[in-house]
């Protein structure tokens, strides 16, 4: 069985970064415990007011599992604080085209 890996984009609101950094630093423990059970890695990287995610998770049943915690939907709605909103309460997620891929990434 392959890894399982996503990556995602957002738009940062203007003035946001500090903010939404302090608000990882105290990611809320129930998310945390979610993500450590399915074997959840993430990282998110900020360029010129864009966050790229970057995910890996053994399956893609774990990550799915993951997401499903009821504390995010709550913790997605707060984070519209800081980044682009799709549809009220919800993260405006942007999937790229991947151009590229080799070995476990491709």
């Amino acid at each position: 069985m392959s890894m399982f890996t996503i990556f995602l984009t957002m738009r940062l609101k203007p003035g946001c970064l500090e903010a939404y950094r302090q608000a990882h630093e105290v990611l809320w423990p129930e998310i945390e415990r979610s993500m450590r059970e399915n074997e959840v890695s993430m990282a998110i990287h900020h360029e010129e007011g864009r966050l790229s995610i970057f995910a890996a998770a053994p399956s893609e049943a774990h990550w799915q599992r993951s997401r499903q915690e009821p504390a995010l939907a709550r913790w997605d709605a707060w984070m519209t604080e800081f980044l682009e909103a799709g549809k009220p309460g919800k993260i405006a997620f942007r999937k790229p085209e991947k151009v590229f891929g080799f070995g476990e990434f491709k």
